[in-house]
């Protein structure tokens, strides 16, 4: 795993060297010394104290509170198909089967299982329409 100068980690975070050099003088950010006697920040340990300070400032996983989808289909999932990356997940809205494909990470973290009640939220530049055959 690569390494970061204090000034490199600084960018990174958005914030000044003296911010950093504190958090590191506080014991918040671990420092380790590099091939050059520097101080530096190792790469995972700066990814992982991004990931929290993202979640102490209230960016990560904010609740939705207004969205852009006027298309809004409540429903029933009735099957999750998990792969080790993606999960697809179908709906029954109605008389409507929708189909989503996600990271299976938000298919976890939401518990999509059948029988879970959820909203098919559908936004697109593209909608195919079609004509069913006359009966």
């Amino acid at each position: 795993m690569p390494s970061f100068p204090i000034k490199d980690a600084a960018a990174l975070l958005g914030v000044s060297y003296d911010t950093v050099r504190r958090w590191a003088d506080s014991g918040r950010l671990t420092m380790i010394t590099d091939d050059a006697g520097r101080y530096a920040v190792d790469g995972a340990v700066l990814a992982g104290f991004m990931e929290d300070l993202a979640v102490e400032q209230g960016f990560a996983r904010s609740p939705v509170v207004a969205e852009s989808a006027r298309n809004r289909f409540p429903g029933l999932v009735t099957r999750v198909v998990r792969g080790p990356v993606m999960a697809q997940v179908e709906v029954q809205a109605g008389p409507h089967r929708l189909v989503s494909l996600m990271s299976r990470e938000a298919a976890d973290e939401l518990g999509l299982e059948p029988g879970v009640v959820v909203v098919g939220a559908v936004k697109s530049t593209s909608v195919v329409v079609e004509l069913p055959e006359e009966r």
